[in-house]
């Protein structure tokens, strides 16, 4: 399993590595897809297919970012406040 210690990652790293936000901070913490898929109650598959830009289901997302320990808004972008519809 992976290092606890090395869960608290820099968005910084993440940005810069050039990679899918979910695929840099999987491996940044030091988790391949079958740990991520234990760990989150995932397919193999459907971890990849993420990764891939296939899928962006935001129920799966949150699963993985509660896995990885990490804001799930850091895989689930919110659409800004002027973009959301209104409630009256």
């Amino acid at each position: 399993m992976p290092n606890t210690a090395r869960n608290a990652v820099s968005n910084d790293i993440i940005a810069a590595s050039g990679l899918n936000p979910l695929k840099a901070a999987r491996e940044t913490r030091g988790y391949t897809i079958e740990e991520l898929s234990l760990t989150c109650g995932l397919a193999m598959g459907e971890i990849v297919d993420i990764e891939d830009g296939k899928d962006a289901d935001p129920a799966k997302l949150r699963r993985i970012a509660s896995a990885l320990q990490m804001p799930e808004e850091e895989l689930i972008k919110v659409p800004a406040a002027e973009n959301r519809p209104t409630h009256q």
